[in-house]
């Protein structure tokens, strides 16, 4: 069996041997946003499915909490983006429409540095080649339409309407319950210890019971890489630090009044909210201090350097924001190299499939890519198009 140094009944049961093991069709290895919508989609296909998540559902170890999670259409890091997002806008409308509940929240979204920058350069990209509706508009209109904004006097910002907030927390409940009702059994703290393929399915080990299952679908964020370890040099986890002050002009950060943004600066690559969920603007920077992790060893406590970090940028750049701080959160990326997904099945045993690497900028995508998990476990191949996303672009970086 492949051993797993740390990872993510109900079904019929067979005798094999001296051991009882309960089958399923597929298996999902870690029930946050990626593998929660996973499970979702399988169930909904008519799967008997089973959910492993080795924390509670939903929890603040990994990447799918904090209360928002920015998603825009005008996509600055490719244009091969936009139809996934597409579908994922209709995704998330139909889950609420099931479920009744609001999960995403429509706030228009601004993304901002030079003209030359790559969130402006990128965003204006996609829009021409996919026609979005956008606006682009210099620092000083900015501020006079959404005061909260204090750009420097070179920047611009590419104004796109559909863009805004999803609840992380609440889409995973969301995913999670619509999946139970459709049969799907979901074991939080349960935890992997090891797997192996037997004939055309996999057999799968736990700290509770041992599983058999026609496929394994692995989602299991920061800890891909211990499950499949063919991942650890191209799925990397990093430390990131978010915090929420408390606005000095609550009016200029409510939601209506300020758009979420993607910010390129001297100071680094920052992204933020309007107040939502708890009562401070929140602000966070991309790859924070370019701290590389175990996440079974993260320091997980937020520090006063930590906040100067951040606090640069609310001073200069949302000096009405640069109130006390209300709180501070970690949270883990895990870095594809070149920062795209790792969407495929593993090149091998295609009974397995993986979504990894999200890189910071994933969890929008949650409802398309729990369509595409179930679409590759199911049916061998996407029908959307996810070619950007191999695992073999990576060559013998990923050792599979």
């Amino acid at each position: 069996m492949r051993n797993i140094q740390r990872g993510a009944g109900g079904g019929s049961r067979i005798s094999e041997g001296l051991v009882d093991l309960v089958t399923f069709d597929a298996i999902v290895v870690g029930v946050g946003g990626m593998g929660s919508a996973t499970v979702y989609h399988l169930a909904r296909r008519g799967c008997k499915v089973l959910g492993l998540e080795q924390f509670d559902i939903p929890h603040e170890m990994g990447s799918s909490h904090g209360f928002s999670r920015i998603i825009r259409l005008a996509y600055a890091e490719h244009p091969n983006y936009v139809p996934l997002l597409r579908h994922a806008y209709e995704l998330w409308r139909e889950l609420e429409n099931q479920t009744g509940e609001r999960l995403l929240i429509i706030t228009g979204g601004i993304d901002a540095g030079t003209e030359n920058s790559a969130p402006v350069k990128g965003a204006l990209e996609s829009c021409a080649v996919h026609h979005l509706p956008h606006e682009l508009l210099d620092s000083a209109s900015i501020s006079r339409r959404f005061p909260g904004y204090h750009l420097s006097s070179g920047m611009v910002g590419v104004y796109q309407p559909d863009a805004g907030f999803l609840l992380p927390e609440r889409c995973i409940v969301a995913h999670v319950e619509a999946a139970q009702k459709l049969g799907a059994e979901i074991h939080g703290r349960e935890q992997v210890l090891e797997w192996q393929v037997k004939g055309k399915g996999v057999l799968l080990k736990t700290d509770r019971e041992t599983y058999q299952a026609k496929g394994m679908i692995v989602t299991a964020g920061p800890w891909a890489r211990s499950i499949l370890p063919e991942l650890s040099d191209v799925a990397i986890p990093e430390r990131q630090v978010l915090i929420w002050t408390q606005p000095l002009r609550p009016e200029y950060f409510r939601l209506g009044a300020f758009p979420v943004f993607n910010l390129e600066c001297p100071e680094g690559r920052f992204y933020g909210y309007p107040v939502y969920g708890v009562p401070g603007f929140k602000l966070g920077k991309y790859n924070h201090r370019r701290e590389q992790v175990d996440p079974d060893h993260m320091d997980r406590k937020c520090y006063l350097e930590d906040e100067e970090i951040l606090r640069v940028a609310i001073r200069r750049y949302f000096p009405d924001a640069d109130g006390p701080t209300v709180g501070m959160k970690t949270c883990l990326f895990t870095n594809s190299p070149d920062e795209h997904f790792i969407i495929d099945l593993h090149p091998q045993h295609p009974q397995i499939a993986l979504a990894a690497g999200f890189s910071g900028h994933g969890f929008k995508f949650c409802s398309v890519v729990g369509e595409i998990m179930a679409d590759l476990v199911l049916d061998g191949r996407a029908r959307l198009d996810i070619e950007m996303f191999r695992l073999s672009r990576f060559g013998k970086r990923a050792s599979i």
